[in-house]
């Protein structure tokens, strides 16, 4: 299946800059908690503690000779990010990036409702990171009592041939979460691949190169039913992006932490929609 079949580009960012008037740097954008997760800070568009975790660069093996790098730097003594929880935390000592078109006071820069929703990137080696490419609904960050997560891509810097898809429905009624393990012909650490979902109405599927992933038991499609479909379409709800590069708390700190190890990056080619 060609998930591009009659479908037109609608959205196409291709990072030629950063640009702050569709996109937000920072927290999650959320009203549930501090909008930080994992063992990093996330730092806004101006950088925290005299790190700039984003960057434009120039790269020959993306379309237009551009990337979006997203870094991540152990800073390794008492931090002062706001809300953040892991400022006394050695462990959590770290800064990264987190860009998303939502801000937390329930501005939606961008969204869309269904689509096919892809972007090219280059995740990192390393034994804590943890970059993903995923969406959360509109209504969600004012009312997070429930919330829909579809979590198109997400990898460990230590796994270098599979990745994570999941779909949560958050919160009571309805809840509902579906997962996958994706396994890779490829090593996803050594360049730039393709990660996509169809979201078509109640359903959504995963694509890797844009081939449509399938069970490993059944052989069949990855299909998802949205339980939440109806409820989002009486409400004129949407689907926001977020693009993080995050860092593990569920695995060992490494001990020690080598020197090529204290900093480290995600590139982004591009994030394309089509509908």
């Amino acid at each position: 299946m060609d998930p591009l079949a009659g479908r037109t580009l609608v959205f196409d960012e291709v990072f030629a800059m950063l640009d702050p008037e569709i996109w937000h740097a920072g927290r999650k954008a959320t009203t549930f908690d501090s909008g930080f997760y994992g063992r990093s800070a996330f730092a806004r568009i101006e950088g925290e503690e005299g790190f700039q975790p984003y960057e434009i660069v120039d790269d020959p093996q993306t379309e237009n000779g551009k990337a979006l790098k997203i870094s991540a730097r152990y800073i390794g003594r008492k931090m002062n990010v706001p809300s953040y929880y892991g400022n006394d935390l050695p462990e959590y000592q770290w800064i990264s990036g987190n860009i998303q078109t939502a801000k937390p006071d329930g501005t939606l820069l961008k969204g869309w409702r269904d689509g096919y929703f892809e972007a090219r990137m280059w995740f990192p080696a390393h034994p804590l990171t943890f970059p993903g490419f995923w969406f959360l609904n509109g209504r969600s960050i004012l009312h997070p009592e429930t919330s829909i997560e579809l979590d198109i891509a997400e990898h460990k810097g230590f796994e270098p041939k599979v990745y994570g898809a999941y779909l949560h429905e958050w919160g009571e009624p309805g809840q509902h979460h579906e997962s996958i393990g994706v396994p890779t012909p490829v090593d996803v650490t050594t360049g730039y691949f393709r990660y996509g979902m169809l979201v078509d109405g109640a359903t959504c599927s995963l694509f890797f190169e844009r081939q449509r992933i399938e069970d490993p038991v059944s052989g069949e499609p990855v299909i998802w039913n949205i339980g939440r479909a109806d409820e989002m379409d009486g409400q004129n709800d949407v689907f926001w992006p977020l693009i993080t590069l995050a860092l593990l708390s569920d695995v060992p700190f490494p001990d020690p932490l080598i020197e090529e190890h204290r900093q480290t990056a995600l590139h982004v080619d591009y994030f394309r929609v089509w509908r």
